[in-house]
Formats: C-alpha cells, sequence, structure tokens
C-alpha cells in the first residue's frame, strides 16, 4: 500500500504519453490551445488583479512608506519562484503544473497533496479578489450616489451578529444612538 502512495511517473513515460495524448490519469488529455503569451496574459492578471486592488492600498494607508521594501522584497521572491518553475519546465517539458514536477519528483501523494493545495490557494486568492472588487464597486456607487445597502454587501455571519447585537440593545432598552453617545 505505501509503495503505491509513493510511486512516481519517469520523465520518460509522462512524455511518452504528452506524444500519445494522454494525461495523468491515462486518459485523452485536453487540447492544447493557450500558448506562451496567452498564458503570461494570464499571469499578469492575476498579480494585478490581486496585488493592485487588494493589497496595495491597504498597505499603504497601513503600512506608509515603507510598503515600498515589501513590493521590492516580494518582486525578488516572485524572480526566484519562476526560476524554479522555469527549471521545472525545462527538467519536464509538458504541460504542467506543480502537481506533474511533485510526481515526477516526489511520488503521487505529494503531487495529491500539492494538487489539492493549489485548488485551495486559487479558492482563497479568488475570494481576497472578489472582496477587494466588491468594496471598490460599492465605494464608486457611493460616491455616484447611489448607495448600496450594508446588508446586500457583507456575508451572511456578519448580518446575523449584528443582528443578534442590535437585538440585545433593543432588550436592555438601549439604541444605536444611545450606544454610541456613550461611545462604547
Amino acid at each position: 500500500m505505501s509503495t503505491s502512495l509513493f510511486r512516481k511517473k519517469s520523465i520518460n513515460t509522462i512524455l511518452k504519453d504528452a506524444e500519445a495524448g494522454m494525461g495523468d490519469g491515462d486518459h485523452i488529455s485536453l487540447k492544447k490551445v493557450l500558448g506562451v503569451r496567452d498564458l503570461t496574459f494570464f499571469g499578469v492578471a492575476a498579480v494585478i488583479g490581486a496585488g493592485v486592488f487588494s493589497s496595495i492600498g491597504k498597505a499603504s494607508y497601513d503600512g506608509g512608506p515603507g510598503v515600498v521594501y515589501l513590493y521590492v522584497f516580494t518582486a525578488i521572491a516572485c524572480g526566484f519562484a519562476a526560476l524554479c518553475y522555469a527549471q521545472f519546465a525545462s527538467t519536464v517539458p509538458v504541460a504542467g503544473s506543480a502537481y506533474t514536477y511533485s510526481y515526477v519528483a516526489f511520488g503521487e501523494i505529494f503531487a495529491w497533496i500539492i494538487g489539492w493545495d493549489l485548488l485551495m490557494e486559487y479558492a482563497i486568492g479568488n475570494i481576497a479578489v472578489a472582496i477587494s472588487w466588491s468594496d471598490y464597486f460599492t465605494n464608486l456607487m457611493d460616491k455616484a450616489g447611489m448607495h448600496v445597502a450594508d446588508w446586500l454587501s457583507m456575508d451572511y455571519v456578519t448580518a446575523h451578529t449584528g443582528f443578534n447585537d442590535v437585538t440585545g440593545l433593543l432588550a436592555k432598552g438601549e439604541t444605536l444612538q444611545s450606544v454610541a453617545a456613550n461611545g462604547r
């Protein structure tokens, strides 16, 4: 059992499978449509979407001018990550990702873990970008004179917690104005 979890695919096997049109699961693979230019633009768009719209404004507000160093260090780290992926791509010259490279280097169980990790990473990254974009959108609508109701722009848990807090205040005979006046 343990040997099957750690089995590896050789580079020669992956190359033969790719030439035959087979994927990692011995199924017919998808046809390659996107080129290097397309994938580069996707990568740049992801960096701009996640970086510009979700972190620069908040980081600059909280961190001040020292944020410049953060972005310099991050750019250096991204450069090293790009060099690592270039090494992976030259070692295993087929379409793939960290999943394919880890399958060759470490085995199936590590490839499986990395594949799920990539799914979670992309999902969480997309959540951060969506939250940031919606914040920009609601601010734009406010400045245009069209207010988006708060209950439409927050998650269920926050809305429910706020509802419970207000209900508790009203049960004590207090109002939001009295709480704000007392500085609580």
